[in-house]
């Protein structure tokens, strides 16, 4: 038991390690090139960190930022061999916690007791959520059609959040759109499940041509983008924050609609995910109005979330 806790809270460290190195990062090349986007298209006037790609792809600490989090994804791969989803998965909310201090350190700023009680009590919401016998679904066969809906329906949910996002103050701005890079990384997740099962089942031919690889990637991409987005506009616990409590629940539903997953019914667990809802809420309000929080933003994040 001790092994794989280990590994899991390294792999936490390792992907709160890579986001605060790449905000620095993209944080970096927004200000250095903050006087360029007038020309923007349309597409970049949504998401302005695409005008940004090539010289993030050229920014050595984006690039080990990158490395980090693949080391990360690759920890975690190890974490989940050695012990179960229900164990590693709550383990992972803890990236919250680590990413805190990493902020503290980068701007100098002892972060506050109700920071730590704000990230504490997200941490604790989700944990109860994944540890609630039957609410995280590990388990069950694909519908391919539903999961064809869900990915219609998350395309939609984060086409939304990008527009909700414009003309918002960074902590908000970084939030939304933290949400819809939480909500591709959950469809990322569920592909992979896909993606897996057709290697493991029919081998690499039948893999490389079926679709869930390509939409692997397709999410996966954007959800890299949304959150470089989130990163450089706002306050990183926030973004962190969005992205690290959206992602399982939209697991969640998904599970649900796709996998025939049955939800809690028992009073235990519907208390257990009444109270895991309180603790989100709880912290997500607390880290909002953190003056902490609110001061860990770039000079130039207002024009750049506002674009």
């Amino acid at each position: 038991m001790i092994l794989p806790v280990v590994v899991a809270l390294l792999a936490a460290f390792l992907f709160a390690a890579s986001a605060t190195l790449q905000q620095r990062a993209s944080r970096r090349v927004v200000s250095e090139h903050h006087a360029g986007r007038a020309s923007a298209g349309r597409l970049t006037r949504y998401l302005p960190v695409l005008a940004h790609v090539n010289r993030l792809l050229s920014n050595p600490l984006w690039l080990f930022g990158w490395v980090t989090n693949l080391l990360g994804f690759l920890t975690q791969a190890l974490a989940l061999h050695l012990s179960s989803v229900a164990l590693v998965q709550p383990l992972l909310t803890t990236q919250l916690l680590f990413t805190l201090p990493l902020v503290a350190f980068w701007n100098r700023q002892r972060p506050l007791t109700r920071d730590w009680l704000a990230v504490l009590s997200m941490c604790a919401g989700v944990a109860i959520f994944l540890s609630v016998r039957g609410a995280a679904p590990v388990e069950g066969a694909a519908d391919r059609s539903a999961v064809l809906l869900s990915m219609t329906a998350a395309a939609v949910a984060v086409l939304i959040t990008v527009l909700l996002a414009q003309g918002k103050e960074p902590t908000v701005h970084a939030a939304t759109i933290g949400v819809g890079a939480g909500i591709c990384f959950a469809v990322s997740a569920v592909l992979i499940k896909l993606t897996t099962t057709d290697l493991l089942d029919h081998g690499v031919l039948a893999t490389a041509l079926d679709w869930p690889g390509y939409a692997l990637a397709i999410s996966t991409a954007v959800g890299l983008l949304l959150g470089q987005q989130a990163y450089a506009a706002g306050s990183l616990p926030v973004a962190v924050a969005a992205m690290t409590v959206t992602n399982p629940l939209v697991s969640y539903l998904i599970g649900i609609l796709a996998f025939h997953v049955s939800p809690p019914t028992s009073a235990g667990q519907l208390a257990a995910v009444a109270a895991s809802g309180l603790l989100l809420f709880l912290g997500a309000v607390g880290l909002a109005h953190s003056p902490a929080i609110r001061h860990d933003v770039a000079p130039e994040a207002l024009e750049y979330a506002r674009i």
